[in-house]
Formats: C-alpha cells, structure tokens, sequence
C-alpha cells in the first residue's frame, strides 16, 4: 500500500517523535533529574517507535496494523508520564502523545 494513505499518520508519528525529544532533552536539563527518569526514559521510547513506525510506513510495511497497536501503547504510556509533570515541555508531549495514540489506534482497529 503506498504511503500517501498513511500521510497524516506519517505527520503526527512525526511530530510526536518531535515532541518526546524535546521533552527527553529539556528532562535532562531539569533540577532533580532523578525525578524525571522514567519520563526521560519513556521519551525515549516514544520518539524511537514513533521514528520507527514513520519509517515503516513510508517502506510500506506489511506490519501496519500491528506496529501501529505497539506505537499506541507506548504513546498512551509517555502520555500518561508526561503529565504528572507541570514542565510546559512535558505537558506538550502529553498531548502530542495522546494525538498520536488515538491516531494510532485507528489503523491498528
């Protein structure tokens, strides 16, 4: 299946993996960076299936459907860790991890 079905998934992929490495890079600069671990490592996660699954995509994956449940589960995840924290970084990267589970979600369905 060409990529240009998955164009908008492909752009909010992308701007989720925009968004954690954002928010992995300014938890890194935070004052109590032991707080911050398992948001920074769930960025981390984030951007890298995010990334992935763009790639995927673009390849023409025949894994869609499946990577797409995954990269679902991990947005939900960092999502869920982003916002406890009160960094207008982290609130960012919740919300585009939220868009980007939903979208997700909807192709793995």
């Amino acid at each position: 299946m060409s990529h240009k079905v998955y164009q908008s998934l492909i752009e909010t992929l992308h701007d989720c993996m925009m968004a954690c490495n954002h928010c992995y890079d300014s938890c890194l600069k935070e004052d109590d960076i032991a707080m911050m671990a398992n948001c920074i490592r769930l960025d981390r996660e984030c951007a890298d299936m995010c990334g992935f699954l763009e790639q995927s995509l673009v390849r023409g994956t025949p894994f869609a459907e499946e990577l797409a449940s995954i990269c679902a589960m991990i947005c939900e995840a960092c999502g869920n860790e982003c916002k406890n924290h009160q960094h207008e970084h982290c609130q960012k990267c919740a919300d585009a991890c939220f868009t980007c589970a939903e979208a997700c979600r909807k192709l793995s369905q």
